[in-house]
Order: C-alpha cells, then structure tokens, then sequence
C-alpha cells in the first residue's frame, strides 16, 4: 500500500511528542516571560537573568553629531565615521575592515589594543576630529558592563587568543592605547553587545512616529532589540531595577534579558531528549527551540523519531537516519525549493514519493511555526514592560537583526502573525516592527551619543 499525506495524523504525532504549536497557550508565556521577567528585575531566582547595560536611550537621535563606532565580533573588526543628519538618520563613511586582534596567533593585552587603536586612529586624526562627540563599541564577547559604560572581559570565544585581555576593561585599554598615538581621545568610550547595538540602531533607523511629517511633536515610542540569528535576545529599555537600586519614570535604561536562558514549560519529550545530547543540558532551553545555531539539529532529531515510528516512510529513509547530523542552513535551502529535490536532504526523496516529501515539509513547518510563536511570546512580554503599546502616536519600534528572522523559511510571517494576535487580544496595541542593517555599527554609534 502506497504511502498517503495524512495531515492530522502528522499534526497528532507532534502533539503526543509535544512539539505541536497548538500546545502552548501564547498569552499563558506571554505571562510567564513577563513574571519571570521580573523576577530577574528583582535579583529573585529566574531562568531570565535581565542585565542592566546602563545606557539610557534617546528618545531620538540628535541631528548632525559625528562618533566614531566600532565593531568587534567574530574574526573582523569594522570602524566607521558616523554622522546623524537632520532626521536623526545615520550617514556612515567609509567603513574600515581589520582582522580582529588575536585570530591570527597569540598577542599581548597592549598589543590587542593597539590594533584596535590602529583601525580607529585614521578617523580621530582626520578634519573631523575635534567635532567627535564619543566612540562607540559593541563588543560582541561576553562582558560586565560597568556603570561607566566600560566593560570588563569575561572570556574569548576560540578565535581570539588574547588571553592578557580577559578581566581588563575594554575601553580603558583603547582609551591608553589611542593616548599613545597622542591621540585626542573623546571623553566618552562606551561598551555595549550586540542586542543592545540592534535596540540602539532602530533608534536611527525606524522613524519615530510611523513615519512622515510630525505636526505635534510627539515623543518617539520606545526601542525593542530582538536577536533572532543563531542565538535568541532581546533587549528594551526599564524603568524599574530593584536589584540595583533603579528606577527612573522619565529616563529608562536598557536592559538585557538573555532570553535564550527562558525556560518554556511547553516543551515535549522530543525536546528534553535533545537537550540532553547537547552540550550544556539544561542550559538555553528557549534558545534551543527557536533559534538557527539549533533549528536544523532539532528538526532533524524530531524527524528521525518520526521515521523511526514508522509514521515517515520512503525509500531512503535509512539514509536520512545515517546522516551524521543536518545543519540549519541546510535545511532552510531544502524548504525553499522541496519539489527541486536537490540537496542532502531534497535528492532521498523519489519521483513517486511527493506524499512523503509533502509529510517531511509538513512536520518541519509544525517546528518553526512553534519556534516562531514561542519567539512572538517572548517579544510580546517586552513590549509590555517597554509601556505595552497603547499610544497610538508612539509605537513600539522592534528592531530585529539576525538571519532566523530574515531568511528561514515560514520565520517572519509566522512570527509577526503570532506577535499581532498576542498584542491585539484585548485592546489595540501600535507597533512597528522591522529588521536593521549593519545593526552593530551603527547601534555602536548611538550608543556614543546616549547617556
């Protein structure tokens, strides 16, 4: 008997394992983000652990001023001049390109610096100079941010062996290092990450007020930074930190969540049996489900066991079971064109097996529409602690960086359906939600000019 496409039957397996979008109540974990939210807010035990950045955002950004920012993640390091015009929009120069220091072999704490300084020094040394209002570094490594607005290394990631650097503070040592290029340094150097750099970019970014001319003055509406590439963020702006002591009406501060760290309780019997292959079980529970360092390895373990159950049936199955593992790049390419049958993935499937392939298609939408509601939860509890949304003059801006959001197949529509439901269940709420480009760079820069 030929295999058929039975859709509740795939749409039930999920449910018994545990993985069916359906299972999870949004506004129930909207709810939950919220309270463990402030839990974290409070130095009470929390799965969210809510970072201060002590930078307060502008409300907008202020015309023509010129920062220096910087960009340091991976293995570049990027510099740029950066001016605001009179919209408050970001005009960038030439952006300089540099190995980052330490990915080439072992350097020196000073000699870490120095090429750091050695990038930016071109720009603090031209006609510009003396107008520079500050620097700007986002500094994608794991850091306490201090209330200076320096930050102390934590720890590399492995491409960068600069071992002297670790437990320094980060601008301090670019601030020594430009001084011995006798340098006119600006007085404010300010560390950030990458999720606050995204909030900070749609300040410049996404228009204020919807867009348009502004006859009433209204107050640009609060900045939401979402990170959903290949790990899972958020950052917005607080008015309320107990835990240090905190509280501003007027003048919020952004906080960082590390909301990978959320701990779901829709999660399924598939879902812990993953977790328990990785590397750190029990650790990044939300950022396990959601996002794209994850999304392929998850799918592929969920798949397997539909196979195995007899439930996903074709020729080369055996095949797909002997894969050493399915990268999530690798299968956003399958679910794009699933009928070229092209790929690791696309060529196990025959001409006469379109009912499998459409079953494989189906089970794999059923995983990211779920990664997409959990993500539109977690974002709809931070536009309720960002002042919930109601103004209809001063929307919520969520500024999104990050290749999950952009580019995998059924993210974005999924994610934004499920954000304006949650939103929308009791009263209006206003919002604009969009991705931002060269996110790090130019949140770096308006980062320079907040306070």
């Amino acid at each position: 008997m030929a295999y058929t496409f039975n859709p509740a039957e795939l749409a039930d397996f999920a449910r018994y394992y545990g993985f069916h979008y359906d299972n999870c109540d949004p506004l129930a974990m909207m709810r939950d983000v919220f309270f463990d939210m402030e839990r974290g807010l409070r130095g009470q035990p929390s799965s969210l652990p809510m970072i201060p950045a002590y930078i307060r955002p502008v409300t907008r950004v202020p015309p023509g001023k010129t920062v220096v920012a910087l960009d340091a993640g991976g293995t570049n390091l990027r510099a740029a001049l950066v001016r605001f015009d009179e919209g408050g929009r970001v005009r960038a120069g030439e952006i300089r390109k540099a190995a980052m220091p330490g990915t080439r072999g072992r350097v020196t704490a000073e000699a870490f610096f120095d090429e750091i300084a050695e990038a930016a020094a071109p720009l603090l040394a031209g006609g510009d100079a003396d107008g520079i209002e500050g620097i700007g570094f986002c500094f994608s490594y794991p850091m306490e941010v201090r209330q200076d607005g320096d930050g102390i290394l934590i720890v590399f990631s492995k491409e960068v062996d600069a071992p002297g650097v670790i437990g320094r503070a980060i601008g301090a040592g670019l601030r020594e290092a430009l001084e011995r290029r006798k340098l006119r340094v600006p007085e404010r150097i300010i560390l950030l990450n990458d999720t606050v750099a995204a909030l900070l970019s749609g300040l410049a970014e996404i228009p204020p007020g919807g867009g348009g001319a502004d006859r009433y003055g209204a107050a640009g509406g609060p900045v939401i930074g979402l990170i959903l590439g290949t790990g899972f963020n958020m950052a917005y702006p607080e008015k309320n930190i107990p835990k240090i002591g905190f509280a501003s009406e007027e003048a919020p501060q952004i906080v960082v969540c590390e909301a990978g760290t959320f701990a779901p309780r829709w999660l399924g019997m598939l879902d812990r049996e993953f977790d328990a292959g990785t590397r750190n079980p029990g650790a990044y529970t939300m950022e396990k489900a959601v996002s794209g360092a994850y999304l392929g390895p998850l799918t592929f373990h969920m798949l397997k066991r539909a196979v195995g159950d007899g439930l996903l049936r074709f020729e080369r199955s055996g095949e797909f079971l002997a894969l050493p593992e399915l990268q999530t790049r690798d299968l956003n390419a399958f679910m794009h064109t699933p009928l070229a049958a092209e790929g690791p993935i696309g060529e196990l499937f025959g001409p006469g097996e379109r009912d499998a392939l459409a079953s494989f298609v189906y089970l794999t939408s059923i995983i990211t529409k779920r990664a997409a509601l959990f993500s539109a939860a977690a974002l709809a509890a931070a536009v309720e602690r960002a002042g919930g949304a109601y103004d209809p003059f001063s929307p919520v801006r969520i500024a999104v960086e990050g290749t999950t959001y952009v580019m995998y197949k059924g993210m974005r529509e999924a994610l934004e359906s499920y954000l304006h439901t949650i939103l929308a269940a009791d009263k209006p709420r206003f919002y604009t939600i969009a991705p931002v480009e060269q996110a790090s760079l130019f949140g770096a820069a308006v980062a320079a000019l907040s306070t």
